[in-house]
């Protein structure tokens, strides 16, 4: 079951990519809605966290409300990435390594959100800018969290944390790169994807550790 419904994940995700390529919008929005609720039985196959589940859960709402053209629908889909994103700072406390070293990090991802919001601050739509900044606030803690859990992780919250700069610069209405929907959910399925990845080998790494624990007591 975990290679069928990785499998499934995957072919949904190249029709979507695909969809978005060749401009077939019914494609995309069939594909885009099984994304992540195929990541997540993958999840539950493999035994995951309820922490994990809620937080693909929550990516999924978001999903399906940035798909409706509409402000009330955004700003409801942020609400939804963001409760996802407190999902994973959770779990990143939990499964992460707490004494990583993550100095120059903080500092890069520091510098790249205060330069980002002064830049576009200007061009944003005047009622968006607060629930952005938050946001984007909110989500540079999750990447820069996600780093704890190993280098899988931290590409996928580096990842996440482009994505969602690009949807960013679409709002601001600044020059995009051809296709950028593409470029959008190519970034944001990987990072899903390497996000559950390295909350699943963080849990089984805590398990083995529990079991050659309950071993090297039971030989004493």
């Amino acid at each position: 079951m975990r290679r069928f419904f990785l499998g499934a994940f995957a072919a949904a995700v190249a029709g979507d990519l695909v969809s978005l390529l060749v401009g077939w919008d019914l494609g995309h929005t069939l594909c885009k809605p099984l994304l992540l609720p195929l990541l997540a039985a993958y999840a539950v196959v493999r035994g995951a966290p309820r922490l994990l589940i809620a937080a693909l859960f929550s990516g999924w709402c978001g999903d399906v409300l940035l798909m409706f053209d509409a402000d009330a629908a955004f700003l409801a889909g942020m609400g939804g990435f963001a409760v996802g994103h407190v999902c994973y700072l959770v779990l990143f406390a939990r499964y992460g390594t707490p004494r990583a070293r993550t100095g120059p990090l903080t500092g890069a991802y520091g510098l790249v959100l205060v330069l980002t919001l002064a830049l576009m601050w200007g061009d944003l739509p005047g009622d968006l800018r607060v629930p952005v900044a938050a946001y984007s606030l909110l989500l540079t803690a999750m990447a820069l969290r996600a780093a704890r859990l190993g280098p899988v992780a931290g590409i996928g919250g580096a990842l996440f944390l482009l994505s969602d700069t690009l949807i960013a610069t679409g709002l601001a209405d600044w020059p995009q790169l051809p296709r950028p929907d593409f470029w959008i959910m190519l970034t944001y399925a990987a990072a899903q994807a390497l996000l559950v990845r390295g909350v699943l080998t963080g849990l089984d790494a805590q398990k083995a550790q529990a079991a050659a624990y309950r071993e090297s007591r039971a030989t004493v």
